[in-house]
Formats: C-alpha cells, structure tokens, sequence
C-alpha cells in the first residue's frame, strides 16, 4: 500500500505538516483517496504545474464548485476568469489599497481590540482577530451593515463547503445553509446597486465594461462574491495569529517591540510557516510528466501550497517559525493568473491588526501554547493570552 492510500481527513486536520512531509519524500504527486483527489506537494513540482499549459485551473473536482456554484473566480481560466477577476481586482491593486486601507482597519482594529479588552474571553483569536478581519472585507467589498458576529458565521459556514474534499453531507448542508443566508442579504443589495452604483467592488461588479443600462445577473458573480467572502473574512485574521503565536512560541517579539521595523519580515515568515489557505486546484488537461512524475488526463491535482513553503529544498529548517530567515517568495497567495486579488489588502490589514495591538498590550504573552488545526484553512483554534 502506498503512503498516500493511508492518508485520512482527519489526520490532516489534526496535522498536515508530518503527512505533507512523507508525500514529499514517498510520494510527491500521487492520488490521495481521503480527498478525492491527487496532492502535489513538493516546491519544484508545483512551481512546474503553476506555470504549465498541461493544467488548469478550470476543476470539476474543486469543492467550491458544488459549495458555491460556477462560473467562479477560483475556477474559471481566458476571458471568464479575466471578466470576473476584473470586478474585484481594481479596489485591492497595492495604490488603492495603499490610499484606503489605514484609514478603513485601523479605526475597525482599535474598537474590535477595545471592545476585546473590555470583555472577559482572553482568546484573541475570537475576540479580535477573526472578527477584524471579516469586519474589513465586508466594509471594503461593500457589505457595510453586517455585524461582526453574523460575518464570522458566514466565514465558518462557508469553509465547510470549501473544505470538503470528502463530499461530507453534513458539511454540505452546513455551506448551503450559510449560502442562502449569504443571498438574502446580497441580492437586495445587489438590487440597489443596480440603480444606485458606488464605488464599491460589488457595484463594480454589477457594472464594469457593461453596455449603458445592462449589468452582470447576480448568479453570475454570486459564487464569486462568496469566494471572495470567505477567503477575504479568513486570510488575514489567521494570518496575524499565526504570526503572533510564532513570535511568542519562539521569543523573537523581543526583536520586534526592540525594532517594528522586523514586523513586515515577521508577517511574510508567519504567513509561510503557516499557510491560512493551504491548497489551490489544478486539473491535468492530457497525460504529462511533472519533473519526471506521470500524471494522467483528467487528474485532479491539489497544489499543497503550505507543503512547498515548508520544503527543505527551499529553506533550511522549514517547520521552524525565524523571522531572520533569509527573505525568499511563499506561496501563500498561490502564483500565476490566480495570484490571490486581495494579498496586497490582506498584508496592510495583518500588519494593522498586529501593530495595533501590539502598541496597546507591550507585555503581551501566551496563558497556554496555542494548538492549530485544519490543512485547507489552518490557523490556531485559540490564542489566550494575558496583558
């Protein structure tokens, strides 16, 4: 029996890191039954099917597709990915981003971390970070008046579907009830957008390079507006836990309150020692070699993006977080014409989320060491900390 036959669910969730390993050793692309798909998991290998015409990102076998609905931004190659791509990416390139972001996070960070202060839960990742970061994306894409409490159900809802390889019922049912919840505050809003444009990427959406008086149909880029919801809500919050608990596991936030200016390296090394998104899907177009490996027509291969930014090949002593590592490009918001629209949001709202705490609790330290979970999503369950 091969490795990647044993491979389970549950053990991913528990922890990928030892499993990614012996795939990389074993059995680097091969069919993984668990996930009803193939996993690459080498930094070589995927570099090679990232930038290959013998893939595409158009899956079949992408959980989004049956969570969310098609076309969607995620799975969509040519002209219906670029349309798509187009209605979200102009509000998220680095000089927009550069001009809003401050004056958007920084205000949502000191109240949500006021509001975390004054509570009696010491776990920041419920109390601040999660809630921060579905907070900013709403308010940035457009849904200005849903809580925070609704916005981090949806995020958890939502991810049910995303991440089930297994075709799980129960998970299912789960992300079409949050998807219906979704709808019926999109689709009035997308109604007034239709008569009332602003400047929001949902309005863009809606408009952009239509004829006068035509717009895109909501179930056009409904999936993709929940795709973007999800991986918007999740990318920075678990970014800047993880980042935090690898500063304080290791003791290297000494270099930081010595230095702020190591806290953009320690985020980038944060975000490579743990991926918050963990996978990206690639469909094998006809038989091919990948560095020597066949993989045949019709494969459905997941790029292990938080595999390849932990290959030993590519840096020394990869499990462990170093913010003094030498700087090298992750994957952790994936590569090529699905290069994540929002990384240049995500990154200004994870150093907000961080220096804003940071300059309100110096003394900052861990109750417990933070246990993580999850492989397509993977962020610590909790971090408890104590002022």
């Amino acid at each position: 029996m091969r490795y990647a036959d044993t491979v389970t669910i549950a053990a991913l969730e528990d922890d990928p890191y030892p499993i990614y390993a012996c795939l990389r050793a074993e059995d680097p692309i091969a069919p993984v039954p668990a996930a009803n798909c193939w996993f690459a998991t080498r930094w070589a290998d995927i570099a090679v099917i990232n930038r290959s015409a013998d893939f595409t990102a158009a899956s079949d076998d992408a959980p989004v597709n049956a969570a969310f609905g098609r076309p969607n931004v995620l799975t969509t190659e040519g002209p219906v990915h670029q349309d798509l791509r187009a209605g979200i990416e102009p509000h998220y390139r680095p000089r927009p981003v550069a001009g809003y972001a401050d004056a958007l996070v920084r205000p949502l960070a000191e109240a949500q971390l006021a509001a975390f202060l004054a509570g009696s839960d010491d776990d920041l990742v419920a109390g601040y970070f999660e809630p921060l970061s579905a907070l900013a994306l709403a308010r940035s894409l457009g849904f200005a008046d849903v809580d925070g409490t609704t916005l981090r159900r949806w995020f958890h809802g939502l991810s049910q579907g995303a991440i089930n390889f297994e075709r799980d019922p129960a998970r299912a049912a789960i992300c079409a009830a949050t998807v219906a919840e979704v709808g019926a505050v999109a689709h009035p809003l997308l109604a007034r957008l239709r008569g009332e444009p602003d400047n929001s990427p949902l309005s863009h959406m809606l408009h952009a390079g239509q004829p006068p008086g035509q717009t895109r149909d909501d179930a056009l880029i409904l999936p993709t507006i929940l795709i973007t919801l999800l991986g918007g809500m999740q990318e920075p919050g678990h970014g800047a836990a993880s980042t935090l608990a690898g500063l304080l596991t290791t003791g290297q936030m000494d270099a930081v309150r010595a230095d702020p200016d190591l806290l953009g390296p320690a985020v980038d090394e944060g975000l490579r020692w743990v991926a918050p998104i963990g996978t990206m899907m690639r469909t094998a177009l006809r038989d091919t070699l990948v560095n020597g490996i066949p993989v045949p027509q019709g494969a459905a291969v997941s790029v292990i993006l938080a595999a390849a930014n932990r290959d030993p090949a590519r840096w020394d002593n990869p499990d462990q977080y170093d913010l003094f590592r030498p700087a090298q490009a992750h994957l952790s918001f994936g590569a090529g014409a699905h290069f994540c629209a929002g990384r240049w949001f995500a990154r200004a709202q994870i150093d907000i989320a961080l220096s804003v705490l940071l300059a309100r609790c110096p003394r900052l330290a861990l109750l417990a060491a933070p246990r993580f979970r999850g492989w397509e999503f993977r962020a610590p369950t909790a971090l408890r900390v104590v002022l």
